[in-house]
């Protein structure tokens, strides 16, 4: 039996949202694996227990570049330490100029991006000089080049969201409106083809063990999952999710795309942060813990 300790139950109270002495016991039953006890949790508390997947853990922000004829593109995220830095001027200048040269460069992989030349010296230089000017630590953290088959159409949404995809036909507005909905309804692939098998697998085994302890009978349970594993790929791959702007409420992405003689090659999507662990600082701890030096 793995050792539970106070560490593990905060982790999962912070993923899940759910009691301390639940994700006391889902740890306990899941012998310690944190992806089990979550999927325990879930089937105990629904969908509110998944909030770790969409917590955004740190700061900074997202630049794009595309070229004028929009068959070249480049996409960067860019960490600060605070939301302050995030919104100023130098920071997001720092970001805009850093996917223009990504873009014209081409790097090979982000470990590349400190050489590139920027302005009168490296990226490295300017970064350094920024750094010592905000007083934050900034690090870019990836990169997307693009080539596209179509035409490329990004949006970036307060910053925190940047969104780049390839339209094949179709014009700049259905690209942009395209761009708009990934950002706002977060696919998680094109079609059910490119979803994570291992996401599909903990949606049947969850649709089952909800099935089980609501009493449905045994030669139900696979027919449940598999109606509710159809279900999920609706809701995360793009071409079956309904239009943000669909004016009937109904209208997919595939059929607006085919209403347009359009299609979709492909789309990146970063969210700021996504997959970061961020320190949370107790603010009336440190002034406790200074008053008694």
């Amino acid at each position: 039996m793995a050792e539970i300790t106070a560490s593990m139950v905060k982790d999962l109270r912070e993923r899940t949202d759910a009691p301390m002495m639940d994700c006391k016991k889902a740890l306990t039953e899941a012998d310690g694996d944190m992806t089990r006890a979550e999927e325990i949790l879930r089937v105990r508390f629904g969908n509110k227990a998944s909030k770790a997947s969409t917590r955004v853990a740190a700061e900074g922000s997202v630049g794009v570049s595309i070229s004028a004829d929009g068959k070249l593109g480049a996409m960067v995220e860019v960490n600060s330490e605070t939301d302050f830095c995030a919104k100023n001027d130098d920071f997001l200048g720092f970001v805009r100029d850093l996917a223009e040269v990504i873009a014209s460069a081409k790097p090979a992989d982000i470990a590349a991006v400190a050489a590139l030349k920027m302005g009168a010296g490296t990226v490295e230089d300017a970064r350094t000089q920024l750094v010592g000017k905000i007083g934050e630590n900034i690090t870019p953290r990836r990169f997307l080049i693009a080539e596209a088959k179509g035409k490329l159409a990004s949006y970036v949404h307060g910053g925190k969201i940047g969104v780049m995809v390839d339209v094949v036909g179709g014009d700049d507005a259905l690209a942009k409106d395209i761009a708009m909905h990934i950002a706002a309804a977060k696919p998680k692939s094109l079609d059910a083809s490119g979803v994570d098998a291992a996401l599909i697998e903990s949606e049947r085994r969850v649709a089952i063990e909800k099935a089980k302890e609501a009493g449905k009978p045994a030669e139900m349970l696979e027919k449940i999952a598999e109606g509710t594993v159809q279900k999920f790929l609706k809701d995360v791959t793009l071409l079956n999710q309904v239009f943000v702007k669909a004016e009937d409420g109904k209208q997919t992405i595939e059929q607006l795309l085919k209403s347009k003689g359009a299609s979709v090659a492909s789309f990146t999507m970063y969210v700021v942060g996504e997959g970061i662990e961020k320190v949370v600082t107790d603010f009336a701890a440190e002034v406790a813990a200074a008053a008694k030096v």
